[in-house]
């Protein structure tokens, strides 16, 4: 299986890849808005992707079958292991075109909102390369617990942006607290920010990563 994507170019000759994963029951076209508001041109040309996750049912709604990275049994049930990493698999693919098409791994940011941004997270921190950066948004770590032994040593610089909504009803604050504090205690540096919103994206939080990338993301002298 290979994900469908749509894809948006700032240049015709891109020199930063951004892949976007969107979240449950949505698809690729749910932050093409997000990412036109977002002013790269300081880092040249930038090639965007989002692709559409599979689509497979998912227990906490009633088996609907939706788009999804991998399934959610409930509150407190156990996680979808395999779901997690055939979809890890997935994306591993996606930064693999990508590196095929000759942008460096170190040119290539994983972004994930929700569920996107878990699979970002498992993604990235697995990932046999350095990636240029990791963002996480509205999420959480999962498998939380094998992340110590599995993950990459080329990832362990990896800068990562992480914001979540202090009233978000789908996933508490303070879950993606704790996956925050337990990524620090593991010794990566994550840029945190919380805003007063719920389970969505706000203004003010596309404004703090853009400058974010800009910041990690611009070229040393």
């Amino acid at each position: 299986m290979s994900l469908e994507c749509i894809e948006m170019q700032t240049s015709a000759t891109p020199g930063l890849s951004l892949i976007v994963l969107h979240g449950l029951g949505a698809d690729g076209n749910d932050f093409v808005p997000i990412a036109q508001q977002l002013d790269l041109s300081p880092l040249g040309g930038v090639r965007f992707v989002f692709p559409h996750a599979p689509m497979r049912p998912v227990t906490m709604n009633g088996g609907y079958v939706m788009r999804a990275w991998y399934d959610i049994a409930g509150p407190g049930r156990t996680e979808d292991e395999a779901g997690l990493r055939q979809s890890q698999a997935l994306i591993e693919a996606l930064i693999a075109r990508e590196v095929e098409r000759g942008m460096p791994a170190s040119r290539i940011v994983l972004m994930g909102f929700s569920q996107g941004c878990a699979m970002t997270l498992m993604t990235g921190l697995r990932h046999r390369e350095r990636l240029g950066a990791l963002v996480g948004l509205s999420g959480y770590l999962p498998l939380a617990a094998h992340t110590a032994a599995e993950r990459s040593d080329a990832n362990t610089l990896v800068p990562i942006f992480m914001a979540h909504g202090r009233a978000d009803p789908m996933i508490p604050l303070a879950r993606a607290a704790a996956s925050r504090d337990a990524l620090q205690a593991l010794g990566y540096a994550v840029d945190w920010h919380d805003y007063p919103m719920d389970h969505s994206v706000c203004i003010e939080e596309i404004s703090d990563l853009q400058r974010w990338l800009l910041r990690t993301l611009r070229p040393q002298a």
